[in-house]
């Protein structure tokens, strides 16, 4: 296994890093022990979870996530120190998680108590922001003018995160969090949460980690490259396409118990004849190299420059030892040269 810096902080993680949001809905309590413990043996030592997970989101499940993660603990607890272990606080949106307020000092204070005590932890190594309070181009909503940036009070929004990063600020200062970081933001945010920190002194975001695969790459260049110049871990999260790219949905196929058999927040806007037309072009190419799908899809997205370390997610056994598997061998020159090709015709798909 190799080992990176997570951005400018101390912290020595694994290129892979392992996904929870499945455990509480689609695993159990001993499907996620047999992961965690597999996933040591393999070397992964960065675990990433959320206060909102298990996923899709639901009052019922808010919270299972991290309690199954603090029972492993429990039962482990010489394994903490062996492990970095990131979660995040959910933003606005769900009026069961703190009556549907943003991201604020005060919640930030609030949602980190409730990680812990389910997490059974003292500490949390990496305290991330789930999504930001003003809207973002993620979740389909890349496409142009589907944000309105010039009706937005950045000066508001600039305050705001001032406030959330001295009540981060204070989580650090209690020993509570170790480092902060980002999830699905944008350059602006990225760089404003940057200047905010160096002009008043405050914890200095670590992390960024956004949606990017082989059907999603908007964040190349522009984003990543300034996450490389900023020295900010860039940490890919759905990199096989909510399990699109394994081809296991092609030809209308949903199989029993698969995540699309579960209600989507934001629908199945993955799902595009583009989508399963690029599928089907990456699912020839790994057969035409001898190779799963999926291994094709992760392999591409740890070869990208200025990638930290890839977020990956199963509901099996099997499917956990093939993920963990894509990343022993970097792929070949020829297969990517190949995969260019593909991306070239389907750079978009949803």
């Amino acid at each position: 296994m190799k080992y990176v810096r997570l951005g400018s902080s101390p912290l020595e993680v694994s290129r892979i890093c392992l996904g929870s949001m499945t455990w509480g809905l689609q695993n159990n309590q001993s499907d996620a022990d047999k992961q965690l413990d597999y996933a040591q043996t393999q070397g992964i030592n960065f675990i990433d979870t959320a206060e909102m997970y298990a996923v899709p989101p639901s009052e019922e499940t808010y919270g299972k996530t991290e309690s199954i993660i603090g029972n492993w603990l429990k039962v482990n607890p010489s394994r903490r120190k062996e492990i970095v272990l990131a979660s995040k606080i959910a933003g606005p949106g769900f009026s069961y998680i703190r009556d549907n307020s943003e991201i604020s000092s005060k919640t930030i204070v609030e949602a980190v108590e409730g990680s812990l005590k389910r997490l059974q932890t003292d500490y949390i190594d990496l305290y991330q922001l789930h999504w930001p309070n003003y809207s973002s181009p993620h979740f389909g909503n890349h496409w142009p003018n589907k944000i309105n940036y010039t009706s937005v009070n950045a000066e508001e929004k600039t305050e705001k995160m001032l406030d959330i990063l001295q009540g981060l600020s204070n989580c650090i200062k209690a020993g509570k969090i170790r480092h902060c970081g980002l999830s699905d933001d944008t350059p602006w945010g990225i760089n404003q949460y940057l200047r905010l920190s160096e002009q008043h002194d405050l914890p200095r975001m670590v992390s960024v980690q956004n949606e990017f695969s082989l059907l999603h790459t908007k964040d190349w260049p522009y984003l990543i490259e300034n996450c490389v110049h900023e020295d900010i871990a860039y940490l890919p999260w759905s990199p096989l396409a909510t399990g699109l790219l394994t081809g296991k949905y092609l030809n209308g196929a949903i199989p029993e118990g698969s995540r699309w058999t579960f209600m989507q927040r934001n629908g199945l806007f993955r799902d595009t004849p583009n989508s399963h037309q690029a599928v089907q072009a990456f699912v020839d190419l790994a057969k035409q190299h001898n190779m799963p799908p999926a291994t094709l899809a992760l392999g591409w997205v740890d070869q990208v420059n200025g990638v930290t370390s890839t977020i990956i997610g199963a509901t099996s056994m099997p499917q956990l030892i093939e993920n963990i598997d894509a990343f022993k061998e970097p792929l070949a020159i020829e297969v990517i040269k190949d995969i260019r090709e593909v991306l070239k015709r389907y750079p978009s798909p949803f």
